[in-house]
This record gives structure tokens, C-alpha cells and sequence, in this order.
């Protein structure tokens, strides 16, 4: 199989000009897992006073003309195409909104500068969260400068929508800076919507780079193990006191935290109390931090053509094409190894099938590293599948198939991350799928010519006589550690021709 080259693949760019800041987003590939190869934010602060002029900052608008020309440049250079730029609440409102709108189309004929409406950008928004949670079920917001998005998700279907003044910056402006009166204004924004209720018990899913400031805080102050924003998940109490404490503390000891970032100081407290009116309003029962959100939505639209049916095996699919030797051998490995499971549920199904995909991923790697990089290759992959259970059980078990001693100290992570359920999962699958590779050298072939099955206390390899595999020491030694990872015996029946 030749593997695709990384300068085969397509590449599209968005610009998300927003009340706070501009953004260019270079994506490769288009598949339904996206992936940014570039990214560059300028904080220009658009919106800074419109809720009092009605009008663009000026100065941000001299500085947006600047960072848009690097911009498009960037992307022409990258053969990004195509290349869009995606307006939204501060060029939307303001007055001067369509006449900066015709100087950015004068400096950059020919370039699609497109102004959303609320519903649009609410609807992107959704898009982009679906694509990487795609039966998220409960109340998506997505914060930025200008305005808050909601969205009433039902099972992966966006229901209502509502833009509603509570960004940041306009927040601020409203409430003179002062945190105790952005309370009530953003009480009383919220109270118009009387969906957002619906979100009782549900999800609440946070899009924006506020929220994820907030997020970053949070990690930083449990230690948590894996530095990564997307799919962060606190449950609503958590959620509640960290919004407490921000919304509280001084700029002097916001300053002091770590993980702050000194451009968001600013913004953080009126994040912290939309957060909190946000779960008093929903009820919602945790809160999901996601770091997709419009642009990954813009993507969804304009190039990969909506959501895939799973998320979890495209991204597996996608890793297998780029770093695996067959295409052919993971949905054999998949029924190879479904009798040590029983009746397992579909997320287990689900997770042994991306595992299966994946389980040649190292084959390319140098032999003493191979299980240690590709437990990194998938713990930290850029993809945006992936939940944190999904990254780590995935990971441990690549390192296990590569034979990792389960105390390795590079897998302490992924025991931080899993249950002791899923860790056994784990070894019993990694230990499989490495028996099946020495049995079958990584061709489907060879692998036909055994199966596995249990008999009352004993699992059972079993061996086409002819079909090029026998049991000698390296099957049994691992075929009997993985009839003990099940608490059965291990046998080997040979069947004649």
C-alpha cells in the first residue's frame, strides 16, 4: 500500500472575524475529522465600545485590514482553497459594519466575506460541536466578544436558536465593567429564552475562547493529566464554584492564577457569570468544554459535507490509512476478537472497532518505541473525535499490543483517565491484538486461519491445519497471557483440512 503523501491532501482556510478577534484556521484534508495545521489569532478587540457608538473600534479596523491582507497570503501559500472570511456580531451590528466590510473586499477582491446573521453563526456553531460529539443531547453556547450563541440540541439535532448580547466585551460595555450589575443584565437576557430549560439534567456545551480560558484554569488548578480543552468535562457543581471564584476574584489575583492568559484577564470574570446564570437557567447536570465551534462548523458545510456516521472510526480510519500497512485487516480483527467480549454495549463495541483500526499505527516506528509512540500518537492526536476515556483507553491499549509493561510510567495518564473496568478492557483487547499480529504478520490472510472461541472454562485458539500458522512459543506465551487476562485456560485445537 503507498501511504498518501502529506502534500496530496486538499487544504481549505477560514477567517473568523470576530468582536475580540480574528483568527485563520488552515485545514488539511476533507475528511470528517478536521484537522488545523495552522492557526494564528490577533486580538483587535472589534467590538470595544459598540454597545455606546454603535460603531467598529478603529483602530481595530485599521489593524484587521493588516492582519487580513497576512492572512490571505498565508493561505495562498499554504494553496489553501478555498479561503473565507466569516464575520460575525461586532461587523453584523455596528454601523460602520458594511462600509469596513467594502474595504476588506477592495483590499482583497475576489475574497468571500461573509457577514452572519445570529442564526448563522448559531447554526455553524452547532455544526462544528456535532461534528466532534455527534449525539450531544442539552444546550450548546458558544461565547464570544459580541454575542452568545444557544442552541437547544436534541440527539445531534440542533432545535432553537437564539443570539443574545453576552459576549464578553459587550457584556462589559453594558455593565459599565462592574461584575454585580452583569449579573442581572445577564439574568434577565436569559429569561427570554424560556427553552433553555429543556436542559434539565442534560449537557451543557461551552464553544469559545472564554470558556476555554476558563477551562485551562481548572486543569491547572486539579493537575489534571492531560492538556487538552476539548471534551474537558466538569460536573455542574465544579462547574459552579470555578465560576464562583472567578467571578469574584480581583484582576490582581486572576493575574496570579496559572493557565491565565493576561489578554483574557479582562474578560474572564463576565465569562464566569454567564457560566453561573447559564447553569442556574438550564439546570444541566455537567458542563462539556469543546474547542470546535464555528470554523469547524464552516468546514463541516463548505468541505467535508456534513457529519459522518461515527466520528470515533473515521478518525481511526483516517490514522490506519496514513500510519497502518493494511486496510484490510481491521474489520477482520474486529470479529477476531468480539468472542473475548460477550454482550458488550455499543460504546465497547464502538471503542474495540477504533482500536482494531488503529492497531497498526506503530508499524513504521522504530521496534523500541513503538508501543510508547503510538500511545502518544493517539493520546494527543489533533483530531476532535475523541473524548478523554476514548483517548486514553485507545492509547493503553496500542501501547499493550505493543507490548508495554502495564507500569510503564509514560502510561500513568491513561491509568489516571480509566476506571478499573476499562484498564482490564484494555489489557484483554491489547493482548489480543497482539497475539493476532504474530499470528498473522498483519496480513488478513493469515489471520483467517484462526479464530478464537470459549469453551466453558477454557479459551481456545484455533488453527487451519495448512494455513500457514502453528502454535510455537511466542502464540502460546501469548496466547496463554490473554486466556489469563480473562480468568480462562488456555487450549489450541488444530482442525485438518
Amino acid at each position: 500500500m503507498t501511504r498518501p503523501s502529506i502534500t496530496d491532501q486538499p487544504r481549505s482556510a477560514v477567517v473568523d472575524l470576530g468582536s475580540n478577534s480574528v483568527r485563520l484556521v488552515v485545514f488539511e484534508g476533507a475528511g470528517r475529522n478536521p484537522v488545523a495545521i495552522f492557526n494564528e489569532k490577533a486580538v483587535l478587540r472589534l467590538g470595544r465600545g459598540l454597545h455606546a457608538s454603535g460603531r467598529l473600534n478603529e483602530e481595530g479596523v485599521d489593524q484587521a485590514l493588516l492582519v487580513l491582507g497576512r492572512y490571505y497570503a498565508l493561505a495562498q501559500a499554504m494553496r489553501a482553497d478555498p479561503f473565507e472570511i466569516l464575520a460575525t456580531a461586532a461587523v453584523r451590528d455596528a454601523d460602520n459594519g458594511p462600509a469596513f466590510v467594502a474595504r476588506i473586499q477592495a483590499c482583497l477582491p475576489g475574497v468571500t466575506v461573509r457577514v452572519l446573521s445570529g442564526t448563522q453563526e448559531a447554526a455553524f456553531s452547532a455544526a462544528g460541536l456535532l461534528c466532534g460529539i455527534p449525539n450531544a443531547d442539552g444546550i450548546l453556547t458558544d461565547i464570544g466578544g459580541g454575542s452568545l450563541e444557544v442552541v437547544r440540541l436534541q440527539g445531534g439535532t440542533p432545535r432553537q436558536m437564539v443570539t443574545l448580547p453576552l459576549g464578553v466585551l459587550r457584556l462589559s460595555d453594558r455593565a459599565g465593567g462592574d461584575v454585580v450589575r452583569a449579573r442581572a443584565i445577564a439574568e434577565a437576557a436569559l429569561a427570554t429564552v424560556p427553552w433553555v430549560s429543556e436542559g434539565a439534567g442534560l449537557d451543557l456545551y461551552l464553544v469559545g475562547g472564554a470558556w476555554r480560558a476558563l477551562a485551562r484554569i481548572h486543569m491547572e488548578q486539579t493537575g489534571y493529566p492531560l492538556a487538552i480543552v476539548h471534551h474537558y468535562t466538569l460536573e455542574r457543581e465544579e462547574a459552579r464554584d470555578l465560576a464562583g471564584v472567578i467571578g469574584s476574584a480581583t484582576k490582581r489575583a486572576l493575574e496570579r492564577l496559572p493557565g491565565v492568559s493576561r489578554r483574557r484577564v479582562d474578560d474572564l470574570p463576565f465569562a464566569a457569570v454567564v457560566l453561573r446564570r447559564l447553569l442556574r437557567a438550564t439546570a444541566a447536570r455537567r458542563v462539556v468544554f469543546s474547542a470546535n465551534g464555528l470554523r469547524e462548523g464552516w468546514f463541516m458545510a463548505r468541505v467535508a459535507g456534513g457529519p459522518p456516521e461515527d466520528t470515533v472510526l473515521a478518525a481511526a480510519r483516517e490514522m490506519a490509512v496514513h500510519y497502518g500497512r493494511s486496510p484490510a485487516l481491521p474489520p477482520a480483527l474486529i470479529d477476531w476478537t468480539a468472542p473475548l467480549f460477550g454482550d458488550e454495549p455499543q460504546e465497547g463495541a464502538r471503542l474495540r472497532a477504533a482500536a482494531c483500526w488503529l492497531s497498526d499505527i506503530g508499524s513504521h516506528d522504530h521496534p523500541q518505541y513503538r508501543a510508547e509512540q503510538a500511545f502518544f500518537r493517539v493520546l494527543r492526536q489533533p483530531g476532535i473525535a475523541l473524548d478523554h476515556h476514548a483517548r486514553a483507553f485507545l492509547a493503553l491499549t496500542l501501547a499493550l499490543r505493543y507490548e508495554a509493561e502495564p507500569d510503564m510510567p509514560f502510561l500513568d495518564t491513561a491509568r489516571m483517565l480509566l476506571d478499573i473496568g476499562s484498564l482490564r478492557r484494555a489489557e484483554i483487547l491489547g493482548t489480543a491484538l497482539r497475539l493476532a499480529y504474530t499470528l498473522s504478520g498483519g496480513t488478513p490472510e493469515l489471520l483467517a486461519a484462526t479464530r478464537l472461541q470459549r469453551e466453558n472454562l477454557r479459551l481456545v485458539l484455533v488453527l487451519a491445519q495448512g494455513g500457514g500458522v502453528f502454535a510455537g512459543e511466542s502464540v502460546t506465551r501469548r496466547l496463554e497471557r490473554l486466556a489469563q487476562a480473562v480468568g480462562l485456560d488456555a487450549a489450541t485445537e488444530v482442525l485438518a483440512e
